[in-house]
């Protein structure tokens, strides 16, 4: 019993730690510009661009980094990544977008470099951006004979085309720009900068947004807090229970330092692990406060948002075993690699 206490308070003085740290300055202000990206930029005027006669550059481009307008896990990806698919996206430009669409949303980001360090949020966006266009590629050169047969006339919908919500120009800039400043500057606890950028938002709004547009991004706000936050918080409390359980002499043996075991072993945790939106980031905090090595922590953040098992079964189901297993050793050595290279270089 008494083990059972101290595992619990474990847990609970993580999210105590994580309540008073990081969510007023840096979670509130994130899940604002999240839920504003989800209604004011159109989904579908990004999808319409992964056709498979769209120019490789602008193709590979805006499904590289269009996760960011998502906050997906890598099963919650699945069924846009299935519907690409079957209207005619090529599967260069889907693998890229099923890859880089858990990995980089606005919050995983943030959350990451607040968590673990400026660099390895860095690093991770960097290198989530770069493993889509390169995985992407590489399977779409495997199977380019079969992906000239399967060729539609790559048109999406008309409605996929439309954009929902026009704007002039500057007003999209400001308000952005508003929200992005609230952020920077209240993470970096400098009050005066935010608080102008906070009233600028309310200036935008008030001359420029409509009370149903407001009301949208409010309760899109809403949806994806209720969608990501309790589980984001027990995600924390796990994360403490299992830095208390956890020997950090196992940790230091299987992913300390920069070797080329640690990083493949964190390569395929990551791959076979499921985790839910933005958990990944305290348990690899409570790994490394365990002894886990700044490459092998960059290699399960590039393969952990990114498959699961249960993501796995579904994409054999949507392209195929030989596709999947293609997909899973690319991303795996991939992460290992760059896991290797981070470590050695800027760890």
């Amino acid at each position: 019993m008494e083990v059972l206490i101290q595992a619990v308070r474990s847990g609970w003085f993580a999210l105590t730690e994580y309540l008073s740290a990081h969510v007023l300055t840096c979670l509130i202000p994130a899940f604002f510009i999240a839920g504003a990206i989800a209604v004011f930029i159109s989904k579908g005027a990004i999808l319409k661009y992964f056709g498979p006669k769209a120019k490789k550059w602008l193709s590979y481009s805006v499904a590289s980094v269009s996760g960011a307008i998502l906050a997906v896990c890598s099963c919650t990806i699945l069924p846009l990544f299935a519907s690409t698919r079957k209207r005619g996206a090529g599967l260069g430009p889907a693998i890229a977008f099923l890859f880089s669409g858990p990995a980089i949303n606005i919050l995983a980001i943030v959350y990451t470099a607040r968590l673990l360090g400026f660099d390895l949020g860095v690093a991770r966006a960097v290198g989530a951006i770069l493993f889509s266009v390169v995985i992407g590629l590489i399977m779409s050169l495997i199977w380019i004979k079969e992906e000239k047969r399967l060729q539609g006339d790559g048109n999406f919908e008309a409605s996929l085309c439309a954009e929902e919500h026009p704007k002039p120009k500057y007003m999209s800039i400001i308000f952005f720009l508003s929200l992005l400043g609230i952020l920077v500057f209240g993470a970096a606890q400098m009050w005066i900068y935010a608080g102008i950028c906070l009233a600028a938002l309310i200036v935008i709004l008030i001359i420029g947004f409509k009370k149903e547009e407001i009301k949208h991004w409010l309760k899109e706000t809403g949806r994806l807090v209720w969608q990501i936050f309790p589980i984001l918080l027990a995600g924390v409390f796990i994360a403490g229970i299992i830095q208390y359980f956890l020997p950090q002499e196992v940790v230091e043996s299987w992913v300390g330092g920069n070797s080329l075991r640690s990083n493949f072993v964190a390569s395929i945790f990551g791959a076979l692990m499921y985790f839910s939106t933005l958990t990944e980031v305290p348990i690899i905090r409570a790994l490394m406060d365990l002894g886990m090595g700044r490459g092998p922590a960059l290699a399960l953040l590039l393969a952990g948002p990114s498959l699961s098992l249960p993501n796995m079964v579904v994409i054999g189901r949507v392209m195929g075993a030989k596709k999947t297993l293609t997909y899973v050793l690319l991303v795996v050595v991939m992460s290992t690699a760059v896991g290797m290279f981070f470590g050695n270089f800027f760890g």
